[in-house]
């Protein structure tokens, strides 16, 4: 028996070994497909919009052509919205886009970006629908999925499940976590036998100290009814020096974790469908540069999450109002009059400089500066920064690098990299250089 019993044992070990060992082998197979394919074909950049909400004419001032010249502007391959059930589904179940949601089908078919589509919101005409607690509501949740899954032409879309049911459990025990479980278990497979192509995405999750509203999910077997799981991250309202990319970062890895841990794929798809600085007069926020710092700094940092990090999308196109001193007036790109902040250029920039990213990794030079280093097709790229914005840096590329540039986001043209000490603040330093590599590099504190 004592003998069997260390055979079976061993025999156990020898398939974890192997299985383990066949999980890394498949991870670094896909680690490697991946890096033979620039960014912008394995993550989307987007913006949320608020095209699906308000009707025809909105009070938040989008305006579909104005806002696909923005997003062209940008560059982003992504916007986020909302598919309002309730404008979706008319009276005698008329499911389809009409009046209610003409802006948004309008932005849609302009095909400038894939969209990623909220189904959500309860139904005003459905029983129980706020959220749907029984069989009858969820299948009426279903039949309005399955039809917003046939309306929707062009690349396939990304459909994500409602929008932070955790947040709205504060107030209404029935946006409980077993209701979501429930949600999900018939509107996935329903979503999938409709359009396969498309991406359904679980989650949207809001604020969660702690994880404690995820892992009930994650325990609950969420992982098993999505393509993805999303999250949104914040920190305006948090201490001055934790409104930042790097405190947004360092809990999108916690997140990532957490969900490597639930599906023992440290490559299950994540996406950041909120993210965002405002840029308020009240005590809630950042000024209009350190917004585009931020985000500067976090797109430039995805691509070194790209095996995982499927999508990011920054919270929102343009100020949804006019009141200064309004959180949720000011979150915007650009401002309310469609005038753009310093983040417009910022993200334009710094998107620009890694899409074509085949490979990246990310350096800590230090406590307080961060750099990455990604390769592309026509060379090397170099972006630095401070995580902390009172203190600055400079560094001098070592090697010889005559064809070096160097340039900050919202520049009009670069400098030549060679012999020059090249300042580093919490705006990104971007580096380029061709084949021949961007050498190593001295760093000095720099003097006020």
């Amino acid at each position: 028996m004592i003998r069997s019993d260390r055979s079976r044992l061993l025999r156990h070990a020898l398939a974890i070994i192997l299985a383990t060992t066949m999980i890394h082998a498949i991870g670094a197979q896909d680690a490697r497909a991946q890096a033979g394919h620039p960014l912008q074909d394995r993550f989307l950049l987007g913006v949320g919009t608020h095209q699906g909400l308000g009707g025809a004419v909105g009070k938040r001032g989008y305006v579909p052509a104005t806002n696909i010249k923005q997003m062209q502007e940008l560059g982003v391959t992504s916007f986020r919205d909302d598919l309002s059930w309730s404008d979706f589904e008319l009276p005698n179940r008329r499911l389809g886009f009409a009046a209610p949601l003409s802006r948004l089908e309008a932005q849609i078919n302009a095909r400038t970006a894939r969209p990623i589509l909220i189904l959500g919101a309860g139904h005003h005409l459905v029983p129980n629908s706020l959220p749907p607690t029984t069989d009858e509501a969820r299948q009426r949740f279903v039949d309005y999925a399955i039809a917003a899954a046939r309306s929707v032409g062009g690349p396939p879309p990304l459909f994500e499940l409602w929008n932070e049911w955790n947040i709205a459990t504060r107030s209404n025990p029935a946006f409980n976590a077993e209701n979501y479980l429930a949600l999900a278990a018939v509107t996935y497979p329903a979503v999938k036998r409709t359009a396969p192509n498309a991406p359904f995405v679980v989650g949207a999750i809001g604020d969660d100290p702690g994880w404690r509203w995820t892992e009930s999910l994650l325990q609950g077997g969420l992982l098993k009814y999505a393509d993805g799981i999303s999250v949104h991250l914040y920190n305006h309202c948090d201490r001055p020096a934790r409104r930042s990319a790097a405190e947004v970062i360092e809990r999108l890895n916690a997140f990532h974790r957490l969900v490597t841990r639930a599906s023992g794929r440290p490559d299950f798809p994540v996406y950041v469908t909120e993210t965002g600085w405002p840029t308020p007069t009240g005590k809630c926020g950042v000024n209009a540069q350190a917004q585009a710092d931020n985000i500067a700094q976090l797109i430039l940092w995805a691509p070194t999450a790209s095996s995982w990090l499927k999508g990011i999308w920054l919270y929102e196109l343009k100020d949804s109002g006019t009141n200064p001193s309004e959180i949720e007036d000011n979150f915007g790109l650009y401002r309310f009059d469609n005038t753009p902040k310093p983040a417009v250029c910022a993200v334009r920039d710094s998107w620009a400089f890694v899409r074509s990213s085949l490979k990246a990794e990310m350096m800590k030079v230090s406590n307080d500066v961060t750099a990455i280093k990604s390769a592309t097709a026509k060379g090397q790229r170099l972006a630095v920064w401070s995580n902390d914005p009172t203190k600055r840096y400079e560094i001098r590329l070592k090697g010889d690098a005559p064809t070096a540039s160097f340039e900050y986001p919202c520049d009009p043209s670069p400098k030549p990299a060679a012999g020059a000490w090249m300042t580093v603040s919490s705006t990104p330093l971007l580096v380029k250089a061709d084949e021949a590599g961007i050498p190593e590099f001295d760093v000095r504190q720099r003097d006020h």
